[in-house]
């Protein structure tokens, strides 16, 4: 069995790492470069970089940021925001990242996904999903509705059958956000998590709501190959290792520095 990740995610706007709840009210939460190297020395699986306005605001992601967070990482970066096209992937590819994600791009035009996929390696492709609430299925689970441009725009698509159509199209990850859950530290999203991971076969990494150690286990117990969190490492409230060890106590298969 494939060991389960824990991943820190650094959301930047204007140059700084930012965190809000329910993807609005952010506060600054510090450097990139300092939170970078802090979480690689704090023994993070992988670290996210996500410039969480960028599409909104009709820029790039900064190759310059990605740059200056490369250099202190020795675990694989994944990286998004604003990425619209292939060379977009191969910019954030050649400044140092490892894995680019996509996201609303990719709605707009679903063959992104393939032709970068085709280009670099599904491994290096991750699709990115913020999903939203928004009704009940005949059978009781939740309804999702994929949304873009930082949760600004419901698109109308099912998260579930979006999430499947990625991984057909070559995506190698699936990096899934409650936007309910986002900042609230109630728990992962496990419905939505269950959901996409039941549809797909590639790693799905759950993201929003991580509040305490039962979080990142029950997440890991639906199905989630790796689990997601912001505020909760920035503002120092749970430490990676304690985390690692918990969950290795539990019998989740993960690798804990000694």
């Amino acid at each position: 069995m494939l060991a389960k990740r824990i991943i820190p995610c650094l959301d930047v706007k204007d140059g700084r790492v930012v965190k809000g709840v329910n993807f609005v009210d952010l506060k600054d939460a510090g450097d990139i470069v300092d939170n970078a190297k802090y979480y690689n020395d704090q023994g993070a699986d992988e670290v996210c970089f996500l410039d969480i306005t960028a599409t909104h605001e009709g820029r790039k992601t900064f190759a310059r940021e990605v740059e200056r967070a490369a250099t202190e990482l020795f675990v694989p970066l994944t990286v998004g925001g604003g990425i619209g096209s292939v060379e977009d992937v191969r910019t954030m590819l050649l400044a140092g990242a490892d894995k680019v994600s996509i996201n609303s791009a990719a709605v707009a035009r679903p063959g992104l996904i393939s032709e970068a996929s085709e280009k670099f390696g599904s491994q290096c492709i991750v699709l990115a999903i913020d999903a939203k609430r928004v009704g009940t299925k005949p059978d009781g689970k939740g309804l999702f509705h994929v949304f873009v441009h930082g949760g600004r725009i419901d698109t109308g698509i099912d998260a579930v059958k979006w999430a499947k159509e990625a991984q057909e199209r070559g995506a190698g990850e699936i990096l899934l956000t409650s936007m309910d859950a986002d900042g609230t530290k109630e728990g992962f999203d496990l419905d939505l998590t269950a959901q996409v991971c039941a549809i797909c076969s590639i790693p799905v990494i759950a993201s929003g709501g991580a509040g305490k150690m039962e979080d990142f286990y029950n997440v890991f117990s639906v199905g989630a190959d790796a689990g997601l969190a912001a505020s909760l490492f920035h503002y120092r409230q749970m430490e990676i290792l304690q985390l690692k060890q918990y969950l290795q106590s539990k019998g989740v298969p993960i690798r804990c520095r000694n």
